[in-house]
């Protein structure tokens, strides 16, 4: 994870004999900073989309992702770790997030065209949150804690799905 161009907080301490590990912290604070820019890119669709299928999917994400968020500042939180609110993506690169440009680009977007830029950028943003928990299974020691380990996998699961339907979805655009 790439945290260079922003600081989430205060310095990561890890209490001894805990059972989290310093990348549990780090996936959790940058997976909700990832969460809350899905979601500012799917309340884009109410207004600028075309197709039902596609705004129904948004608003999945959408309703997932709101208290996936609650549930990783809660874990922060309880092992007392600096839970970052959701502004806190603006200004951030984690893996798969989409640059200012490009949300720019979504936001201007109308009808089908925002359908397919829509469609893009959540593969591309849930590819790398797919990324992020594979990088906190590979750190020694990670994704160990019963939570963590359970909240990371869930994430595989529904984002998984969630990419089939959005490729599916994309290749019926006219």
């Amino acid at each position: 994870m790439d945290h260079s161009k922003h600081s989430m907080g205060a310095e990561i301490v890890i209490p001894k004999g805990a059972l989290y590990t310093k990348a549990d912290v780090e996936f959790m604070q940058g997976m909700i900073a990832h969460h809350a820019q899905a979601i500012v890119m799917s309340r884009m669709a109410e207004s600028n989309g075309a197709n039902p299928q596609v705004l129904k999917l948004s608003r999945k994400i959408d309703q997932s992702q709101v208290p996936e968020i609650v549930i990783m500042q809660e874990w922060l939180r309880r092992h007392g770790q600096f839970a970052p609110d959701t502004a806190s993506w603006h200004g951030m690169r984690m893996d798969g997030m989409l640059t200012d440009d490009e949300l720019k680009a979504m936001s201007e977007a109308k009808g089908v065209a925002f359908d397919r830029l829509f469609l893009v950028g959540m593969i591309k943003h849930h590819a790398g949150a797919l990324k992020m928990v594979d990088d906190l299974f590979k750190s020694p020691g990670a994704g160990q804690e019963v939570d963590a380990n359970v909240f990371a996998n869930d994430v595989v699961t529904s984002q998984t799905a969630e990419i089939g339907i959005m490729r599916r979805l994309l290749s019926q655009l006219p």
